[in-house]
């Protein structure tokens, strides 16, 4: 953690006030419909569950966990240019925007900060133009499949990297 620290420091990067490294975790469309929105294939879990689940986490591994969600292609940009200077790592579940947004590919190269791509279905077990990802282009890694759990999997691949 103070290797972190060191970096967030080094590169202009704030941590927060206890001195964590940032972690924005950042939610798509849809996101907010989870528990609600076809269970077979998301789970039954919402996403204030997984907020839950994320904060644990981020404790665990000495991370300060900052989760947002929003409909708005728009307003995911913005967070992500906002991480440019005020997080050390992105987690990202674009939703759909995964298959459509060079918008947040552009914002994710710019950001020069390191993202791991979450979903929690197997996107290469769907449609077909599921398989594709603008946002893999920028990111150190993509977990999906395994649910929420996939949260926590790049918040410690995260930890890791920052």
């Amino acid at each position: 953690m103070a290797k972190a620290r060191k970096l967030a420091a080094k590169d202009g990067r704030q941590a927060s006030k206890a001195g964590k490294p940032v972690i924005y975790v950042l939610n798509g469309p849809n996101l907010n419909m989870l528990g609600l929105r076809q269970p077979e294939i998301y789970g039954r879990d919402t996403l204030a569950d997984v907020e839950k689940l994320c904060h644990k986490a981020g404790t665990r591994l000495g991370l300060a966990v900052d989760f947002r969600q929003s409909n708005l292609e728009g307003e995911l940009v913005t967070w992500i240019q906002q991480a440019r200077t005020k997080a050390a790592g992105i987690v990202l579940n674009a939703g759909a925007y995964t298959h459509t947004s060079v918008a947040l590919l552009d914002a994710l190269n710019a950001a020069e900060t390191p993202c791991v791509e979450v979903h929690l279905s197997n996107i290469h077990r769907r449609e077909n133009f599921r398989h594709h990802s603008y946002i893999s282009l920028a990111a150190k890694g993509m977990i999906c499949g395994f649910g929420p759990k996939g949260y926590v999997l790049a918040l410690e691949a995260l930890a890791d990297i920052v």
